[in-house]
């Protein structure tokens, strides 16, 4: 069987990328989608370098999609010169997941590419993964859900697994002071500040953010650091939706030195509308936010490196706690924490949590 792999270039081959979703996973929801205006922000070019591709049988019809697009961060990051792929859906079809991926690597290799990973949309710390179990549950925002077969195809076509995670679900009914042990005596002795999030100062707070974000997660194998621009464009219009009690951080002696980030899960939301989040329904979201807080999901959290280890996230954590049970949230979810990386599990399970769904990114060497 043939197949033709091209990139998208006008409205009827966007519109067609958009809905492939909805042809691979029709209305399950455990998969929430990608928002559509992210997609379209992407096909305007509003992140230079990245490329819609789709794939298309004999007779025409979408059976694949990707995008294309190189980081030099990352690269230098695994030291090596990375296609980079992302938004990858296909059909569990003979000679589809074959022909998508031959034609990832094939563009790598004209590229001058050392390998190909993914998928990312952009790089591992932003979205992306395929998840390669638990698969009864359901999906949520900022994390993957995929079919089953999904794993085996990346296998099957030569891929390997890196940077293996989970995602991760915790009850909200431990006692914040057993689970999260912390000497209050600390805060007046360390000169310890908890502030909280606020709507109408979120903006300016994004630069505090982003400052304990780049410097907590820089010694983790996949991360590069994100620049200003890249974090307004991941929190454009997150404002009016946050919780301000989950959004906290920490200062000492007038320092950042530790945060975390949550959010209502919004994910039935997003199923419901197919990914649209265009004015419309963001005016529906936001008359309707009260209803989605049965789940609160967290995004990120770190502690900067000359502060780890001092227990500063315990005490983080402790007020999360008292503020999730207090918001009337019932579980916090989690996106992907790495294997590698138990310390950031244990406050899981520390609420008596447990892996939600395996996770993984993949790699090919062209070599």
């Amino acid at each position: 069987m043939s197949f033709a792999f091209a990139a998208v270039e006008g409205r009827r081959d966007l519109r067609e990328f958009v809905a492939f979703t909805r042809r691979v996973y029709g209305r399950d929801p455990r998969h929430v989608p990608v928002l559509a205006q992210q997609i379209r922000g992407w096909h305007r070019g509003e992140v230079p370098g990245v490329r819609l591709h789709l794939l298309r049988d004999a007779s025409g019809r979408v059976v694949g999609r990707t995008t294309l697009h190189t980081d030099a961060a990352f690269d230098a990051k695994l030291g090596k010169r990375l296609q980079l792929f992302g938004l990858t859906e296909f059909l569990d079809e003979d000679g589809v997941p074959e022909a998508l991926f031959g034609a990832i690597c094939a563009a790598g290799r004209a590229a001058g590419r050392d390998a190909a990973f993914g998928p990312v949309s952009l790089l591992p710390n932003q979205a992306g993964g395929v998840i390669t179990s638990g698969y009864a549950e359901r999906g949520f925002i900022d994390s993957a859900w995929n079919h089953p077969y999904y794993p085996r195809a990346y296998e099957t076509c030569g891929f390997s697994r890196r940077f293996e995670s989970d995602t991760w679900i915790c009850p909200a009914t431990a006692d914040p002071e057993a689970a999260f042990p912390f000497d209050d005596a600390r805060i007046a002795a360390e000169d310890l500040v908890l502030h909280r999030g606020d709507r109408k100062r979120f903006r300016a707070q994004l630069p505090i953010l982003r400052e304990m974000l780049n410097a907590s997660f820089a010694q983790l194998g996949y991360y590069t650091e994100i620049s200003a621009e890249q974090l307004d464009r991941a929190t454009d219009g997150l404002a009016h939706l946050i919780d301000e009690s989950l959004l906290l951080y920490l200062t000492r002696a007038g320092r950042p030195v530790a945060f975390v980030l949550c959010v209502p899960d919004i994910s039935e939301f997003v199923v419901k509308t197919g990914g649209d989040l265009g004015l419309p329904n963001q005016l529906r979201l936001l008359l309707t936010r009260s209803r989605y807080r049965r789940d609160a999901v967290l995004i990120i959290k770190g502690t900067v490196p000359e502060a780890q280890g001092r227990g500063y996230m315990r005490l983080l954590s402790r007020e999360l706690l008292r503020n999730v049970r207090a918001g009337g949230y019932e579980f916090l979810r989690s996106t992907y924490v790495e294997r590698a990386n138990p310390g950031s599990a244990a406050q899981y399970e520390a609420m008596g949590g447990r892996p939600l769904h395996g996770y993984t990114f993949y790699e090919k060497g062209f070599h």
